[in-house]
């Protein structure tokens, strides 16, 4: 598959608490060929969000995806990704390299930091797997 486009996001109940990841991942068509809302235990929102994207590049991968087009509305996790900010905690560095890692084998990643009305089809995922995640 050439091109598809991926929503994320995670949710905690507490920070941390009880947290949930929302994955939506859409052809060129707009057509969701993954939708996956998974309570992830206990996490800080940041690490639910880097889960969140985690399973969403394993999915892209699993459809072969060339050009991904990546949409959060952690404003954290996208300048981290573009190298603006740094990722000084530890356990956000353990996520993050896991995340670039399945990143190298999608060829051309891009990442648009979107309003949460926007993503709000991700946030509601997300909010419902950490209410679940009890």
């Amino acid at each position: 598959m050439r091109k598809a486009y991926l929503y994320t996001d995670g949710a905690s109940i507490g920070n941390p608490g009880p947290a949930g990841i929302g994955v939506i991942l859409k052809d060129e068509q707009g057509n969701i060929l993954v939708q996956r809302s998974e309570p992830i235990g206990v996490a800080t929102n940041n690490e639910a969000e880097y889960h969140a994207l985690i399973r969403g590049l394993e999915e892209a991968i699993r459809f072969r995806v060339e050009h991904l087009v990546w949409h959060t509305d952690s404003e954290l996790l996208a300048r981290q990704w573009q190298g603006e900010y740094a990722v000084r905690s530890p356990n956000l560095q353990k996520l993050f390299q896991q995340a670039r890692q399945l990143a190298s084998r999608i060829p051309r990643i891009e990442v648009s930091h979107q309003r949460r009305e926007q993503n709000r089809a991700a946030d509601c995922l997300a909010k419902k797997a950490a209410r679940s995640s009890n």
